[in-house]
């Protein structure tokens, strides 16, 4: 009975440690959000004539509706030196076509088309860019995701973060407007979920980087192998910002976020993406494994049986009252991600919340159920310490 009773006051201890790491998640994700996204400055933190060359790696595979869209928005930028690096792999790709298409449409803009790749690895994209990032002539590369569109100043903002001690900048993952309850669904999740512990693990210097818009310094880079370097893993993003950090360097995010804006999205999409994810993570990060208790049913049901057992407050009671707060704080930062008003009502939010909160252990339970991704054409076997083998069909 000892042991019992031993057992029950540690993991109501537990809960209690829970309830204070995640509600300082929320505030500090919160507050960030408010203080930095979105910001108007009075002045810049560099001549803008002086800023520094940009090569931009651009991976293709496929054609989407919003493609073309999207990258145009990347030869209409207002900056001073940059180069397009446009990387395709298959010479039959539609993708070579639309390239072509801006290409003659702004026949000013320095711009490359690269086509073929080159295999030096089992990482699909890494084998993209590699000729593009051996013709880089500038000392800083943009690797920006194919669904990404921007303003005509991100390129500058993005450089403006790009001080002495600074190695990458990255853009916080957010999503586009976009009509259907998938698209809600996913906005909802980068709005809410995701930044939360996006931005509250950079704060307190926990390097977590996304490889959807990231600029970085190529020397860097070089120094740790270049992009080759990273070709044994699925996740390059992640190890090609542990090298950066491991030699010293800082990390600073973007006032602007990376949006995200690809016409080809579903229910079933989010799903396996989410689940792509967590495998990754899981293999990288063994403590991924606690990842379903900062999810807000799990985590009220620990922190309500901890109150409940230690104050004998009704269980059930606290339960929907700490949902409800988590509800309208995922609401608010919701908001200031956005930036402006948002494209949904309260309740599509409210029902996307919910059945969003509702996969979270689903979701978690199929990356363990399975250790192989299908990611781009190919499909991987995970290994501890996060790299990958490739699953060839004979």
């Amino acid at each position: 009975m000892a042991a019992l009773e031993l057992a029950l006051q540690g993991l109501a201890a537990f809960g209690f440690v829970l309830f204070f790491v995640l509600w300082l998640m929320h505030l500090m994700s919160v507050i960030y959000v408010r203080l930095h996204l979105h910001k108007k400055r009075s002045e810049v933190k560099q001549s803008f004539l002086q800023l520094a060359g940009v090569s931009l790696l651009k991976p293709l595979k496929g054609v989407d509706p919003n493609l073309i869209s999207n990258l145009e928005t990347f030869f209409t930028l207002d900056y001073p030196k940059y180069e397009i690096l446009l990387c395709v792999q298959d010479k039959d790709d539609p993708a070579v076509d639309v390239c072509k298409k801006l290409l003659g449409k702004y026949p000013n803009v320095d711009a490359r088309l690269f086509i073929g790749g080159k295999k030096v690895g089992i990482n699909p994209k890494i084998n993209n860019l590699m000729p593009g990032y051996e013709g880089a002539k500038y000392g800083l590369v943009w690797i920006c995701d194919s669904g990404i569109r921007v303003k005509p100043d991100t390129l500058t903002d993005m450089t403006n973060q790009m001080t002495e001690k600074v190695g990458l900048v990255h853009g916080l993952p957010y999503v586009a407007d976009r009509q259907g309850f998938a698209a809600t669904l996913e906005q909802v999740y980068f709005g809410t979920s995701h930044p939360r512990s996006y931005i509250s693990a950079n704060v307190t210097g926990i390097k977590c980087v996304t490889g959807m818009s990231c600029l970085m310094r190529k020397d860097v880079l070089d120094q740790a192998g270049g992009l080759v370097s990273f070709a044994q893993y699925i996740a390059e993003d992640y190890f090609m910002a542990k090298a950066i950090a491991d030699r010293g360097w800082k990390f600073s995010m973007a006032t602007q976020v990376a949006l995200q804006n690809s016409g080809s999205y579903s229910i079933g999409q989010f799903q396996s993406r989410m689940i792509r994810w967590t495998k990754l993570r899981i293999n990288m990060l063994p403590g991924t494994v606690l990842e379903p208790v900062s999810e807000c049913f799990l985590a009220s049901l620990i922190i309500g049986w901890a109150v409940h057992h230690v104050f004998r407050w009704d269980m059930m009671v606290f339960f929907m009252c700490h949902c409800l707060a988590w509800f309208i704080f995922d609401y608010i930062q919701l908001t200031g991600i956005q930036g402006g008003p948002l494209c949904f009502s309260k309740l599509d939010f409210a029902v996307a919340w919910f059945i969003r909160e509702s996969m979270a252990v689903q979701i978690f339970l199929s990356a363990l159920w399975d250790p192989t991704i299908s990611w781009r054409t190919g499909r991987y076997r995970l290994r501890c310490g996060g790299t990958a083998e490739e699953i060839l069909d004979v």
